[in-house]
């Protein structure tokens, strides 16, 4: 019996790949992204819901609306959790040469870890849509980047120093390097979760619970298990396209996994496990399959 702390979803839920697994209704053409969350909940393993939390990857691109969350609320069940990318214009220190920033492209990002930002853009249609039951971690994912480990530690500080204590928070980071006591100690003093990532250039989940001393930093628990390790993210792509089967098992990643399911559950902490299918090929079966090894 898998413990009621444990909260396994998906990355996100709108795959068509999973016509005939998870999703089984006929969706009109056009409507299956607006209203498949409904039946996302209701995929059963063994007469029990899998997923009891889903991650929204679309949030990291443009800040929620309170419409399009009471739009999400009304497709969840009760005691049903959705994890928040955050809007990556607080996350990005310097962006990236790449079309999509247009004219911010290479420029420093003057709104980088800004805290009244974050309030007044992003949480804000959270509180207008009262929706703070359905709301897991936000998770802050911060892409590979130059900053120090003291001015990214300290700028931080500053920042979840000045954040509402009513959301939960999480930070994942893509530089191995920052991983130590500074990015420790700071998480710990604003119980803040450091994402368990499992991505292309990051150590492994075992390795990155090693450099964090072997403790958790925050009152619950986050898990992303994203690509294989050594593997680019279109590899990883190409890969498991469509999406349909695991095309390849990833046993460390496996264990690493349930190791740190147990020992979060074991200190009664919620543990959320995100699974994309670019993993192992196909998320809700490496989730079942992680079910199992519980």
């Amino acid at each position: 019996m898998v413990s009621p702390l444990v909260r396994f979803g998906t990355s996100t839920w709108t795959y068509e790949g999973w016509k005939g697994q998870v999703y089984l209704k006929d969706y009109p053409k056009g409507t299956f992204t607006k209203h498949c969350l409904t039946e996302y909940w209701q995929f059963l393993r063994n007469g029990s819901p899998l997923f009891r939390t889903v991650g929204n990857d679309s949030t990291f691109y443009r800040p929620p609306t309170s419409q399009q969350l009471r739009a999400y609320r009304d497709q969840m069940p009760e005691h049903r959790e959705m994890c928040f990318k955050v809007w990556e214009d607080i996350t990005v220190p310097v962006f990236a040469q790449h079309p999509r920033y247009g004219v911010k492209a290479g420029k420093p990002n003057p709104r980088f870890l800004d805290a009244q930002l974050l309030i007044d853009l992003v949480l804000a249609p959270f509180r207008e849509a009262q929706f703070q039951d359905g709301t897991g971690p936000f998770l802050f994912e911060f892409q590979r980047h130059d900053l120090s480990v003291g001015e990214f530690t300290s700028r931080l500080d500053t920042f979840f120093g000045q954040l509402p204590t009513e959301f939960k928070y999480a930070v994942e980071i893509r530089n191995a390097g920052l991983l130590g006591p500074e990015y420790r100690k700071v998480l710990e003093a604003h119980g803040v979760a450091h994402v368990y990532n499992h991505w292309s250039y990051m150590p492994a989940l075992a390795e990155q619970h090693k450099r964090m001393q072997g403790t958790f930093t925050a009152p619950f628990t986050v898990l992303r298990l994203l690509t294989p390790l050594k593997m680019s993210y279109a590899d990883a792509k190409k890969r498991a396209a469509p999406y349909t089967k695991i095309v390849s098992e990833l046993p460390e990643m496996r264990r690493d996994t349930v190791a740190l399911i147990q020992q979060s559950t074991s200190q009664a902490k919620p543990t959320y496990v995100l699974v994309n299918n670019r993993s192992e090929g196909n998320a809700p079966k490496t989730i079942q399959a992680l079910v199992e090894m519980l």
